[in-house]
C-alpha cells in the first residue's frame, strides 16, 4: 500500500511543480543557472564514461568475433548500434541519476529540513514550482546534447581502441559505422534521454521535498532518490523499447 501512497503524492507534487512560474525573468535566469550546474558540469563524466564504453564494446566484440566468415566491419557496426541504442541513453542516464539526482535531492532536502521551503510558502510562493521547475526544464533541454556528445565520443573511443590495438583496421571500422545506418536510432535515443531527464529531476526533487528530520534523513532521501530513479529508468527503458522499436 505504501507504494500507492507515494505514487499519489508524487502525482500531486508534479502537478504543483508545473504551476505557473512566479516571474518569467527570474524563471529564465534560474533555468540558465541550472543548465550550467546540471548539464555543463556533467560533461566531464559523460565524456569519460562514453569513451571507455566505446572502447570496451569494440575490443570485446573484436575478441569474440574470431570467425573468418564474419567481416571485420561488423565490429564498427556493433559499436555504433550499441552506443546509439542503449549506452548513450540508458547507461549515461543511470550515471546521471547518481550525480544529478543525488545533487537535487540533497539540495532540496536541505532546504526542507532548514525550513527554507516553509519560508517560501509563508511568502506565498509555490516552492515546488519555484525550486524544481527550472531544474526539470534545464535538464530536459540539455540532455539531448549530452546524449549526442556521448554517441560521438563513444564511437570515437571505439575507433581509437580498435586502431591502436590493431584489432580493427581503421577503414573497416569507418565502413562499419556507416553501414546500414538507421537515423531513427538517434531519435529513439533522444526520446529516451528526455524521458529519463524528467524522471531523474522530478523523482529526486520529490524525495528531497518531503524529507523530514535532519542531515541523516537528507542523506537517506538522496540515496532513495538515486535508487528509485535508477529503477524507473530501467522500467521506462523497457517500455520505450517496446513502444518505439517493436
Amino acid at each position: 500500500m505504501r507504494i500507492f501512497y507515494h505514487i499519489g503524492r508524487y502525482t500531486l507534487f508534479v502537478k504543483k511543480v508545473f504551476g505557473r512560474p512566479e516571474k518569467h525573468s527570474i524563471f529564465v535566469k534560474q533555468v540558465i543557472k541550472e543548465i550550467d550546474k546540471l548539464g555543463i558540469d556533467s560533461l566531464g563524466i559523460v565524456f569519460i564514461i562514453s569513451i571507455f564504453m566505446g572502447a570496451v564494446i569494440t575490443l570485446q566484440t573484436a575478441y569474440n568475433l574470431e570467425s573468418p566468415l564474419i567481416p571485420r566491419y561488423t565490429i564498427g557496426l556493433a559499436a555504433r548500434d550499441s552506443m546509439l541504442l542503449e549506452f548513450s541513453s540508458t547507461i549515461v542516464g543511470l550515471i546521471l541519476a547518481g550525480k544529478v539526482g543525488s545533487n537535487i535531492a540533497s539540495e532540496i532536502g536541505t532546504m526542507r529540513v532548514t525550513e527554507q521551503i516553509d519560508a517560501l510558502e509563508i511568502m506565498g510562493i509555490n516552492p515546488a514550482g519555484y525550486l524544481v521547475l527550472p531544474k526539470v526544464v534545464a535538464f530536459i533541454f540539455i540532455i539531448p546534447f549530452l546524449v549526442i556528445i556521448s554517441m560521438g565520443v563513444g564511437i570515437t573511443g571505439g575507433f581509437l581502441a580498435g586502431s591502436l590495438s590493431g584489432e580493427v583496421p581503421a577503414p573497416d571500422y569507418i565502413y562499419g559505422i556507416q553501414y546500414a545506418f538507421i537515423p531513427f536510432y538517434v531519435v529513439y535515443s533522444l526520446i529516451k534521454g528526455v524521458v529519463f531527464a524528467f524522471v531523474i529531476t522530478t523523482v529526486s526533487a520529490y524525495w528531497g521535498y518531503y524529507a523530514e528530520g535532519g542531515a541523516l534523513e537528507v542523506g537517506k532521501a538522496s540515496t532513495t532518490a538515486v535508487v528509485t530513479s535508477s529503477v524507473q529508468i530501467l522500467l521506462f527503458n523497457l517500455l520505450l523499447t517496446q513502444l518505439l522499436l517493436a
